[in-house]
């Protein structure tokens, strides 16, 4: 099998009501990605996401950095691939940031398309040893642009449709603002269901650990993403300061950059991202890392959990799969399916990163 022809493209789709975190207020967001032909007649199709913004230069590294270089190679030689193109052009203007989301794309197109030259889903082709379904919590719920009584009605219905792990954002000015809106969530839910926060990289390392000390009472599941991701020492101090288990890995783009993390003891919990890390190819990297220092991995849905539903599925040391249910009917061929708070596990062949053709006419800008 041989690449024939490649074509990129961005999407900006609109999420149907405005969410917030400490960093940033959403109303779209933008699938940069792009399909991958070949002679067989198989397309794959790869992608990153962004929250409204930067999707143009994701898919300008895609075309000029590295789409020439995959015709005519067997996109079943995809870990070869990687290395080529990660020491290939983009390696010189950058190894984080939109070159590794641009590669985390093509990486998935090329897993796409090896899981349906195989007829099956790519779990299977990983060599999935799960088939029960997945165990997942729900991002939705949380966001800081939310009231506290709204928190609280969120959170009661995520319970009523099977939900037993919730996420909410923190990040307020005033960490006691904080403080009393998680006391609020908590008491909504009862201590039997499995609460975290997340901060969205919005603190210095005193407002941290103040932060920390205020919200050890709730007893949560971590505290995620407290400080700026380049900076190991500060996790590390902070790590070493509190009883909250330190999550993070949204933003952590190497797995040399998480193998400092691990060794220095400034996490406990790894969120890597398929969509920006570079792909599946690094991510089970990461993950097989993390499970030899005995370390679970929860990534962060950075592809709207299309491809993770499949990932988790091959490694021992998954916990809960991140969903954010924006959409009632998203722009993917194969939704993500969730039913009585857990992920279906899928059963179409390929990585479930097709998106419908309606999306394609509605919504791509480029």
């Amino acid at each position: 099998m041989k690449i024939t022809a490649t074509q990129s493209f961005v999407l900006q789709v609109p999420i149907g009501s405005t969410i917030a975190d400490s960093m940033q207020t959403v109303t779209h967001l933008e699938f940069a990605g792009l399909t991958v032909d070949t002679d067989a007649g198989i397309q794959g199709t790869g992608y990153t996401m962004t929250v409204g913004a930067g999707g143009r230069v994701i898919q300008t590294a895609i075309d000029t950095l590295l789409a020439d270089a995959l015709i005519g190679k067997d996109p079943h030689n995809v870990r070869e691939i990687w290395q080529q193109l990660y020491f290939g052009k983009a390696h010189w203007i950058g190894r984080a940031g939109a070159t590794t989301m641009a590669q985390s794309a093509v990486d998935i197109a090329l897993w796409d398309i090896v899981a349906k030259a195989a007829g099956r889903p790519l779990w299977q082709v990983l060599g999935g040893g799960r088939e029960a379904d997945i165990p997942i919590y729900n991002t939705h719920a949380g966001w800081l642009n939310y009231s506290a009584s709204q928190l609280v009605d969120e959170a009661q219905a995520l319970l009523d449709q099977g939900y037993t792990a919730l996420k909410m954002k923190v990040g307020k000015p005033d960490a006691r603002e904080d403080r009393a809106r998680v006391a609020a969530v908590r008491k909504a839910v009862g201590e039997g269901v499995l609460l975290m926060v997340d901060a969205n990289q919005k603190w210095d390392l005193m407002h941290a650990c103040a932060a920390a000390s205020l919200l050890e009472e709730f007893e949560l599941g971590w505290l995620e993403e407290p400080l700026h991701p380049d900076d190991i020492r500060s996790h590390r101090v902070l790590n070493e300061h509190t009883a909250i288990p330190i999550a993070l890995g949204e933003h952590v783009y190497t797995t040399q950059a998480f193998r400092d993390y691990i060794e220095q003891g400034a996490v406990d919990l790894i969120q890597v991202d398929v969509c920006r890390v570079g792909g599946i190819t690094p991510w089970l990297e990461v993950a097989a890392m993390a499970n030899a220092f005995n370390i679970r991995v929860c990534p962060h849905a950075g592809d709207l959990m299309q491809v993770h539903q499949h990932l988790v599925k091959v490694i021992p040391n998954h916990w809960l799969l991140e969903v954010i249910p924006i959409w009632e009917r998203g722009p993917f061929r194969h939704q993500i399916e969730l039913r009585d708070g857990k992920c279906i596990s899928p059963s179409v062949p390929g990585a479930s990163t097709d998106f419908t053709a309606e999306a394609f006419d509605r919504y791509r800008t480029s």
